[in-house]
C-alpha cells in the first residue's frame, strides 16, 4: 500500500481535479480486484478498506470523489458492510447491491489467506451472506441515490435470458427493503 500511494496520489489528483472542475463525480468501488492467482494477495484496487478510504479523501479532500459501494466485498474480506455506511455517507456515490457466499467448510480447509474464489462466490442478492435487513435499514437512513444490481452469479450469467430472471429476481428481493417508486 504504501510503495503504491505516491503513484496513486499523482494519478488521482488530476483526474479529480478534472472531475470538481466538470461538474462530475469519481466513485471507486471498494473491489479488491483480485480474480486470478496472479493478482493475490494485493489485487488492483487500493480502496478495499475503510482505513484506507480515510487516507484517500484525507491526500484528496473533494466532493467529486467517493465511493461505489458495494457490500459483497465486505462478506469475504470478514468486515461489517453496514457499519461503514454512516461514517462515509457523504462519499456514498453508487451502491451495487451483489451478495456473496462463503463456503466456511471451504474456509475452514484452505484458510483466509487462501485465493479468496477457492472459498467464497459471488451471488444475487439474497442468496448469499449479506443481512439486506440490516444492510438496507442503514443505506436508507444514510443514502439517497441509485442501487444497481450486479448480476454476478454463474447460475445466472449463462444467457441473457439467466441474465434477465437474475434482475427480476434480484429486484423482486431487494423491494422489501428499498423504497420503490409509486407509479402515477
Amino acid at each position: 500500500m504504501d510503495d503504491n500511494w505516491p503513484r496513486f496520489l499523482k494519478t488521482w489528483k488530476p483526474l479529480v481535479a478534472l472531475a470538481e472542475a466538470s461538474g462530475v463525480k469519481i466513485a471507486i468501488e471498494n473491489c479488491p480486484m483480485s480474480f486470478s492467482k496472479d493478482e493475490w494477495p494485493g489485487g488492483k484496487n487500493l480502496a478495499i478498506s475503510p482505513a484506507i478510504w480515510r487516507r484517500m479523501f484525507n491526500d484528496i479532500p473533494s466532493d467529486s470523489f467517493g465511493l461505489n459501494f458495494d457490500p459483497s466485498h465486505f462478506v469475504w474480506q470478514g468486515m461489517d458492510y453496514a457499519k461503514v455506511l454512516r461514517e462515509f455517507q457523504s462519499k456514498l456515490f453508487h451502491v451495487h447491491a451483489k451478495d456473496a457466499r462463503l463456503d466456511r467448510d471451504r474456509l475452514n480447509d484452505v484458510g483466509l489467506l487462501a485465493y479468496p474464489l477457492q472459498y467464497h462466490t459471488p451471488k444475487l442478492p439474497g442468496l448469499g451472506d449479506v443481512n439486506w435487513s440490516a444492510f438496507c435499514s442503514v443505506l436508507t437512513e444514510v443514502y439517497d441515490g441509485p442501487v444497481c444490481i450486479e448480476v454476478e452469479d454463474r447460475a445466472y450469467e449463462g444467457s441473457i435470458q439467466n441474465r434477465m430472471a437474475g434482475l427480476w429476481q434480484s429486484g423482486a428481493f431487494l423491494a422489501q427493503y428499498l423504497p420503490q417508486q409509486a407509479e402515477v
